[in-house]
């Protein structure tokens, strides 16, 4: 799924769900940066983490 991610995205980290929405900043390898809305930016590392996308 992290494959399908690009900048601008808005996405969810189903294991941390307090961090709310977040906007994907960047997508370099499997380097996604994220900024939360409750948790700013975070570098999430996608081989350990699938991010869920948001529909709106």
């Amino acid at each position: 799924m992290n494959e399908l991610l690009t900048v601008g995205a808005l996405v969810r980290n189903p294991a941390i769900p307090d961090w709310g929405v977040g906007q994907v900043q960047s997508v370099i390898g499997d380097r996604i940066t994220v900024n939360f809305e409750n948790a700013g930016k975070q570098v999430i590392d996608g081989n350990v983490v699938t991010l869920s996308l948001e529909e709106f």
